[in-house]
């Protein structure tokens, strides 16, 4: 009796064991959405800085997007419960008693993965089409440098340009236009700087950059006083339209020359350490680090290379036997390739395809 008992406790807390793991749903949803989303973001930042390398060497850039994750489980239980009890004591010595209890789980984790790569028509305009001026001045309301922002994605203000690699002859930077950048991003500190949107009768929308009239510094009215004179501005005035374009059509606007994408994307890798052979040997075009003597060069981003893979770094690739890489420890060229995934962002499309083109299941 007493070892009947104890192989039905056996039998028992065994079931109530496979029991209790029967269901994994619920307890993998907080890891599933943590782990993915990390490695889609740490992928898609690969990706970016990879492309932004392969455009100094003349390659076209792929984009892979991760199109759906199906993860899939599966936990299978088996308990089996066996034996023989002799009724007649005398014969316990001959035949005995037995019983025999076994359990059995299977656990089986297989995701599916779907790729697409970016293509199409929609695509190809998303690239290519300069970013909104509203969509630049909406980052720096929210919070993002206005230089950098300016920097990297602005070709033109009022006529003032922005240095430029994606010419046939590199072109530096206008100094009024370095200095614009130094005085806006003043002014955003200080709250002097504003952009906000206004519909007229008609519902129309008019986008509008404009100067904080009361409260000022004596250093923001001055700051303030210098930006419309370098935009040529009108002095009187305080609230600017925004426009697209090369040049104002009057002294009431502010017209911005943005840029594509590709161009943001171009302007970013021309500030990139490519190997020096590489450039010499006709691999890889010039860059900044090849107009050293020229004034007013400004950078915001620091790609480096190296033969060896680095020890500090926030994010590197490999290419033609190349680490590139950006330090863990720049804060500014961190920020600047954070607004560029931002700009991924809003140059999306949004068109996704149907049906996979790749599909791989992980077993």
């Amino acid at each position: 009796m007493r070892m009947r008992g104890a192989c039905l406790g056996v039998v028992v807390s065994a079931s109530v064991f496979l029991t209790a793991c029967s269901s994994i749903g619920p307890a993998t949803l907080p890891r599933d959405r943590f782990d993915y989303s990390s490695a889609i973001a740490e992928s898609w930042k690969h990706q970016a800085l990879l492309n932004i390398v392969k455009l100094r060497y003349m390659d076209p850039p792929i984009f892979v997007d991760v199109a759906n994750i199906v993860s899939g489980y599966q936990l299978q239980t088996t308990l089996q419960a066996g034996g023989t009890v002799s009724a007649d004591p005398s014969s316990l010595p001959t035949m005995g008693s037995f019983f025999n209890a076994g359990a059995q789980a299977t656990y089986i984790d297989r995701p599916t993965i779907t790729y697409t790569p970016l293509t199409g028509d929609q695509y190809i305009r998303g690239i290519m089409t300069p970013i909104r001026p509203e969509q630049i001045f909406s980052s720096i309301l929210a919070g993002w440098p206005a230089d950098v922002i300016l920097f990297s994605s602005v070709d033109s203000l009022n006529g003032l340009t922005n240095q430029s690699f994606g010419r046939v002859v590199y072109r530096a930077a206008d100094p009024k236009f370095i200095r614009i950048l130094e005085i806006l991003r003043k002014l955003q500190l200080s709250g002097a700087l504003g952009f906000r949107i206004k519909e007229n009768k008609e519902k129309q929308m008019t986008n509008v950059v404009f100067f904080r009239q009361h409260g000022l510094s004596e250093e923001d009215a001055e700051l303030a006083r210098e930006a419309r004179e370098l935009l040529n501005l009108d002095p009187a005035e305080h609230d600017f339209h925004l426009v697209f374009g090369p040049t104002a059509s009057s002294r009431r606007e502010i017209a911005v020359q943005t840029r594509s994408l590709i161009q943001i994307m171009s302007e970013v890798g021309g500030q990139a350490d490519i190997p020096e052979l590489h450039i010499t040997e006709g691999r890889a075009t010039p860059g900044l680090a090849q107009y050293t003597g020229e004034k007013k060069t400004i950078r915001f981003f620091g790609i480096h290379s190296s033969t060896d893979k680095a020890k500090d770094a926030y994010l590197t690739v490999r290419y033609r036997d190349h680490w590139f890489w950006i330090d863990d420890r720049d804060l500014k060229s961190k920020q600047a390739f954070a607004f560029l995934l931002l700009i991924f962002a809003l140059a999306d499309t949004g068109e996704k395809r149907a049906l996979p083109l790749i599909t791989i299941p992980a077993q």
